[in-house]
């Protein structure tokens, strides 16, 4: 360290900077840091090595760069090293085998190496993927080659400064207790370098392609139900943008497989870059990054616009409204479209027996629950994440119930159809809203007038989400404040409207404001609150586990009893939301 300036880092980043200068690190890395010293960048160093980058029960996700807090060569491999020791402990004596999988971001190809590496060095065996695939593929191929584990790196849809890794379990899902904890707690314990097996063993790795994307995308083609829509409507005018990321290796052939030939691609952003040169964010939520895709639509008068983010697990959509102006959906509009429309197709094709279900999670739209419930469907609910759908999936087909699982989805523009995949799936999703599209179609309708219907039908539900950043060091303990002050006084009233009921997924509380009665949540613990309202408005407070950020999610409804009357309502339906936030003084 430079002793000749007054440099003062904290106790825990000064630590670290010590033995990352001192350690058997590479000399590109000890010399990134000394120039962070000599130009005295003291905040930036504070960041990077104030902690060590947290293994959460997803994984790893962080700002690439240099330190202890950031993804990098040696993160990864302790990572990496900690998920192999663990995998050698609970299958012993057998052939462990993990594939592998990266997107488009900078330095994913990279580190996708480096884990093969470390994997191969602890004698397991690697199915690594020859060029960047999409997300969903990598759970399919664990299930498909017999996989105890997996791991994708990407960093879905954050800034390009960002990346991650995902890891994965023997049924393709994301890990879940108890593997979860175990898993961090053999992390944890790799306290250095020194215990990474860096040097890979290419005997172990074994690349892998096409084979597995004909496999998967003929799953993906037998998922479909209305065959003859299509045939009449395959000349469905659809724009797709990959945003620069994995999508384009395999959407324009789902939906080639499906019977679409009329596919439009956004050439500027077909090219996978992990710069993302033509968005901020390469989310296909942010209506900027639907932008180029929205205005080849309206060039080409276009049917449909589809969007997936870098790994290709989320879908953002465009359709026609009722004055033929294209307009987005969000993720729960989506989702409950998807549902509604295939619990009616399996309706229509006499598949509905009462052993169906579908699954979504506590802060994605209620019109579900009461979708699946008119058409005979059960309907579960669980905590934020695709792993604890798939964790469902498992429960039942481990009860002998005889079971179907049909569909699932979550508010993040997050669907699975059909059981094959484990985590949401943009490629399939893609494939079945074109679908969709092309059987409303078929009956003289847009996807937009097919979700007035099932406003009229059900009540018009809209939801909004409010994203609060906190970054930084001190990010996390204020986003744990604002929790602990909900908590400690929860409001008893939002917007004119008594709080009728309050759940607490952390404790596991529920308790009914109005009978006094108390009971429990059916899911593990986790740091939710919800508030339920005399209105029928619900509000939540999640903490992000990928991103510095607290999410408040807001759901209202209201009836809807003509098409007419779509903008009022929606009108006065944002309003009430603006006024809740406002109210929670949010804002």
């Amino acid at each position: 360290m430079n002793l000749e300036k007054n440099i003062t880092l904290v106790d825990a980043a000064q630590q670290r900077v010590n033995t990352w200068l001192e350690g058997n690190y590479d000399e590109e890395t000890k010399t990134a840091i000394r120039q962070f010293l000599e130009t005295e960048q003291i905040d930036a160093l504070n960041d990077a090595f104030y902690q060590d980058l947290e293994f959460g029960t997803g994984g790893l996700r962080g700002i690439m760069g240099v330190g202890s807090n950031r993804m990098n060569r040696y993160t990864l491999g302790m990572a990496t090293q900690g998920l192999s020791n663990y995998l050698l402990k609970s299958f012993p004596n057998e052939e462990i085998k993990v594939a592998i999988a990266h997107d488009s971001r900078n330095n994913s190809d990279t580190f996708a190496e480096i884990v093969a590496d470390v994997f191969s060095a602890n004698g397991i065996t690697v199915y690594f993927f020859e060029g960047l695939r999409p997300t969903p593929e990598l759970s399919f191929t664990i299930r498909e080659l017999g996989c105890q584990s997996g791991v994708v790196l990407t960093a879905s849809h954050n800034p390009k400064e960002y990346n991650g890794y995902k890891a994965y379990w023997t049924d393709g899902a994301q890990v879940t207790a108890p593997h979860d904890k175990n898993i961090i707690a053999e992390v944890n314990a790799i306290t250095s370098i020194e215990d990474v097996k860096f040097q890979g063993n290419p005997e172990k790795i074994h690349v892998i392609g096409a084979d597995i994307d004909e496999k998967y995308l003929q799953k993906v083609a037998s998922l479909s139900v209305s065959r003859e829509a299509i045939h009449r409507q395959h000349n469905l005018k659809i724009v797709y943008t990959p945003l620069h990321g994995t999508g384009i290796t395999l959407v324009p052939r789902a939906l080639q497989m499906f019977g679409f030939n009329n596919v439009t691609i956004v050439e500027e952003q077909a090219t996978p870059d992990g710069n993302f040169p033509t968005v901020i964010y390469p989310n296909p939520e942010e209506k900027d990054a639907m932008k180029l895709a929205v205005e080849k639509a309206k060039q080409i008068d276009a049917d449909l616009v589809l969007a997936t983010d870098p790994d290709a697990d989320r879908v953002g959509i465009a359709v026609k409204d009722l004055k033929g102006e294209f307009v987005l959906l969000n993720g729960n509009q989506t989702g409950s479209l998807l549902i509604y429309y295939m619990l009616n197709a399996w309706k229509k094709a006499g598949k509905i027996t009462g052993k169906e279900y579908v699954v979504n999670t506590i802060v994605t739209t209620d019109l579900i629950n009461r979708i699946a419930e008119k058409m005979g469907v059960t309907n579960y609910e669980t905590l934020t994440g695709f792993k604890y759908i798939a964790e469902v999936i498992r429960e039942q087909e481990t009860s002998g119930a005889g079971t179907t699982y049909i569909a699932g989805g979550e508010e993040s523009y997050g669907y699975m159809i059909g059981d094959f995949v484990r985590d949401k799936d943009g490629v399939a999703s893609c494939a079945m809203i074109a679908e969709m599209a092309a059987a409303a179609k078929d009956q003289e309708k847009t996807l937009f007038e097919l979700m007035i219907e099932m406003y009229k039908e059900f009540g018009f539900y809209k939801e909004d989400l409010l994203s609060i950043t906190k970054k930084g060091m001190n990010g996390a303990k204020e986003i744990a404040q604002m929790m602990s002050d909900l908590r400690a006084n929860p409001p008893m009233e939002i917007n004119g409207s008594k709080v009728v009921e309050l759940r607490d997924f952390k404790t596991g509380q529920i308790k009914n404001f109005e009978t006094g009665a108390e009971s429990k949540t059916t899911t593990e613990s986790s740091n939710v609150l919800q508030f339920l309202t005399a209105d029928g408005s619900k509000i939540s407070a999640r903490p992000s586990g990928t991103e510095p950020k607290i999410k408040f999610y807001f759901s209202v409804n209201e009836k809807l009893e003509k098409a007419e009357d779509y903008d009022l309502v929606n009108q006065q339906l944002t309003d009430k939301i603006n006024a809740i936030i406002l109210d929670l003084k949010l804002k």
